[in-house]
């Protein structure tokens, strides 16, 4: 069974921080101050961050168990 992650176009994000504010696991970060990442063990899929995006850059992605 798959289960989502989220996933950012780095080379389209504007470092907003919209998606870090609604993230309930604090599963995105914007350590370099230039775009967000996400940390894949952390994040639940619940798309949260996708819906978020002004930028709409965040998507979620199918990962293999």
């Amino acid at each position: 069974m798959a289960k989502r992650k989220a996933s950012v176009n780095t080379k389209q994000c504007v470092a907003c921080g919209c998606c870090m504010k609604v993230c309930p696991r604090n599963a995105i970060t914007i350590p370099n101050g230039i775009c967000a990442g996400v940390n894949k063990e952390l994040c639940v899929g619940c798309g949260l961050c996708a819906k978020e995006c002004p930028a709409s850059v965040i998507t979620l992605e199918e990962v293999a168990e």
